[in-house]
């Protein structure tokens, strides 16, 4: 069938923009289409030829980072700690799975956020919700909540900014991971920490400082310099004019790529398969992910990812579970076996933060520790049975010590200690990190 970057507005638009000036946002729009692209085409493809190998076991995906970025959070220090906490998740799944991990953060363009309502009432005030920084802002007022196709250049900007530093970073070798023992490892003076674990997480750390230091002295030159790390960035393709702005043909290349991000994904609300984002979507080049919760039906998913990629292409589709802990047993395996039994190459990774998402008593949102690792234990679980691989994880973290998960030393009266995401609840650095080293239990497991 015929597609283009703009044969997506033929179709019905979930999660839709309710923009008051069609004329700003076609010169919003425009502007973009000028722009330079925050990606490239080869680190596309790189990516793709790397997502492919983690399809076929040879490697792991670690995919993390905040709910929704905000403008004022493109700072040097939040930045540099989000990075450091993915890096030092991945020598440790490295050194559990004994393959390469390869590193997406949601960072560098994850400003959009899908909402369950469009308004929001308060106190019988009625405004439009708040769908991330790329349409409007928190605060609720009328001119905050209004949504402003400028917006999009003001993510576009703090996105180019955030990859310039990121990609700065990575080059430099920045985080000094040839001392695992510096690590903030205070998670293992919890109480309620097993004895066990703790004196395994201990071992685990002494081990990846004497490994490390090995490569170090093999090569005569630092860890940093001999793994120099690729770094890739994701995030949530939901405003269309946004993503359609910066699509485009490339020189000495077949096809469109979008070029915001190297990895967009598809949400669980917009994976409809006769709607705009399925039809955008189906038509770039980039490795495409797609939500896939508990109440998919396996017979349309396996039409969605055939849509999705028609020719079944290798490393080109990431099938995110978000089953959440209390369903995955129930509405995974039948899942993974029509995957399977229908051919269709894709990746597996296991998000289990979306579908653990609880309130409080008093109306914060907060998720458990326990949930999330028993979510990704019964997901190893079942593609075990089934023969098949979980060959990535996908975490809403952050660097910073934040409280909004509890479990993993906090309990639900430290959660305003400082709850600061603006959406969902984020792991924080020592959940994170914890968090990682119960997945490397079952990664190294023959």
């Amino acid at each position: 069938m015929s597609w283009h970057p703009e044969s997506w507005k033929d179709k019905p638009l979930a999660q839709e923009i309710a923009y008051d000036d069609p004329s700003e946002v076609a010169s919003v729009v425009a502007k973009l289409g000028e722009l330079p692209p925050l990606v490239t085409s080869w680190e596309v493809e790189r990516l793709k030829e790397l997502v492919s190998d983690a399809q076929a076991g040879k490697r792991f995906v670690l995919q993390g980072g905040d709910c929704a970025e905000t403008l004022g959070e493109c700072r040097p220090d939040i930045i540099t700690n989000k990075l450091k906490i993915l890096l030092q998740m991945s020598v440790v799944l490295v050194h559990a799975a004994k393959k390469p991990v390869v590193r997406v953060g949601r960072l560098a363009g994850q400003y959009a956020k899908p909402r369950s309502k469009a308004t929001e009432d308060r106190g019988g005030v009625v405004l439009p919700s708040y769908f991330g920084d790329l349409v409007n802002r928190p605060d609720f007022s009328a001119v905050a909540r209004r949504a402003d196709p400028r917006a999009m250049l003001d993510a576009y900007s703090h996105s180019a900014l955030t990859l310039n530093f990121v990609r700065s970073l990575t080059a430099a070798g920045f985080a000094d991971l040839h001392h695992p023992e510096y690590w903030d490892m205070e998670f293992l003076s919890r109480a309620d920490l097993p004895a066990e674990l703790r004196d395994e997480y201990l071992q685990t750390t002494q081990k990846l400082a004497e490994a490390l230091r090995f490569m170090e002295a093999l090569g005569e030159t630092s860890v940093d310099q001999l793994s120099r790390v690729d770094f890739y960035t994701s995030h949530e393709g939901l405003n269309l004019h946004y993503e359609a702005a910066q699509t485009r043909k490339v020189p000495r290349r077949d096809g469109h790529y979008l070029l915001t991000t190297h990895m967009p994904w598809i949400g669980e609300r917009t994976r409809a398969l006769g709607g705009a984002h399925v039809e955008f979507f189906r038509g770039v080049e980039n490795v495409v992910g797609v939500k896939l919760g508990p109440k998919v039906d396996p017979a349309d998913a396996v039409e969605l990812l055939t849509a999705l990629s028609p020719a079944n292409e290798p490393g080109k589709l990431v099938a995110i579970t978000r089953m959440g802990a209390a369903d995955v047993e129930r509405a995974l395996p039948p899942l993974v076996d029509a995957v399977r039994r229908a051919e269709r190459r894709v990746l597996w990774m296991c998000d289990p933060m979306h579908g653990n998402t609880v309130s409080t008593p008093s109306g914060l949102k907060t998720r458990s520790f326990d949930d999330i690792l028993r979510e990704i234990e019964h997901t190893f679980a079942v593609h075990r049975a089934a023969g098949t691989t979980l060959g990535g994880v996908h975490f809403e973290l952050t660097g910073e010590d934040v409280t909004e998960c509890v479990g993993g030393g906090l309990t639900e009266g430290d959660l305003d200690r400082n709850y600061a995401s603006v959406c969902d609840p984020r792991l924080n650095y020592r959940q994170a990190l914890e968090m990682a080293f119960r997945i490397g239990q079952h990664l190294g497991r023959p």
